[in-house]
């Protein structure tokens, strides 16, 4: 299933993508793309749901029917930092020998078409497509060959960064990071039964039409499992939480000289299965 969260900014409702694309909406059955609703259970019984019976949505996804980040309610947005080494390397930095773990503020969560901000007085900000991991079934020390089973489904983010905040500022990574409006998600959370191999996927960003990132999640220096597995060691993982997992080579501050983002600017991305993004660049 595609599961899509539709509407206005801070009113969204539950849907689910038919056959042909539409929306249809899931208010009847769920409240909310969100929690207890990602549940193994729950998900099996939207998967007995006869989907072309339910109401059908005015407009097209992503045209004239704005689609709100796919989870609601996140409760941790955690992001690991390296996970590529061609873009460990292109950043400067060794390949860690533990993931790096940072997190994103929920207030940076937003739609995957929702405007980019540029905050006020930032030279530096970069963009990364990463694979997003929503989490179903939560669970402490998780073992790594069970870990997949925890796993809602997966979906594109935008992990916008601003490399001053992050690089240059003392500190720890978050300030650059989280910034509002730097986590878009989405367009949909595709359940984790459509998407075999998380291991396996092709995924792109374009500036201004310019492809900067070419990359699959085959490179990853620590996989979807093993990352479940290793961040369940330090905190309970939980129904609705967001996994970013790492962004491959192609990012504004490997270029030479480094490229960052400037308001006016479209970027679009997107990853194999998962969909596509599109967000235009404003002044904060």
């Amino acid at each position: 299933m595609k599961l899509v969260r539709y509407g206005l900014p801070g009113q969204e409702k539950p849907g689910v993508l038919d056959t042909q694309g539409r929306v249809r909406d899931l208010s009847g059955h769920i409240a909310d793309v969100a929690g207890a609703a990602l549940l193994p259970q729950s998900l099996a019984a939207l998967r007995g749901v006869d989907i072309d019976s339910l109401p059908l949505v005015a407009g097209s996804p992503q045209k004239d029917l704005r689609l709100g980040p796919c989870v609601g309610s996140v409760g941790k947005f955690i992001c690991i930092g390296l996970n590529y080494s061609d873009h460990a390397a292109e950043s400067g930095m060794q390949v860690p020998p533990e993931p790096v773990v940072f997190n994103k503020w929920t207030s940076a969560i937003v739609g995957p078409d929702d405007a980019v901000e540029i905050p006020r007085g930032s030279l530096k900000t970069d963009w990364e497509v990463e694979l997003g991991v929503v989490i179903g079934k939560g669970g402490r020390y998780i073992e790594e060959a069970d870990a997949l089973s925890h796993v809602a489904g997966y979906c594109v983010v935008n992990d916008v960064s601003e490399r001053e905040y992050q690089l240059e500022r003392s500190g720890t990574w978050d300030k650059g990071k989280g910034c509002d409006t730097f986590g878009p998600t989405g367009p949909w959370l595709v359940t984790a039964d459509e998407i075999p191999d998380p291991q396996a996927l092709k995924m792109w960003l374009e500036v201004d039409g310019k492809r900067y990132q070419n990359g699959s999640t085959s490179t990853m220096v620590y996989g979807v499992r093993f990352l479940i597995a290793y961040l369940s060691r330090f905190m309970s993982l939980q129904p609705g939480d967001v996994i970013s997992t790492g962004t491959p080579p192609g990012v504004g501050m490997g270029q030479k000289p480094p490229v960052y983002l400037r308001a006016g600017q479209t970027i679009h991305l997107g990853i194999e299965g998962l969909g596509t993004q599109t967000q235009t660049t404003k002044q904060a």
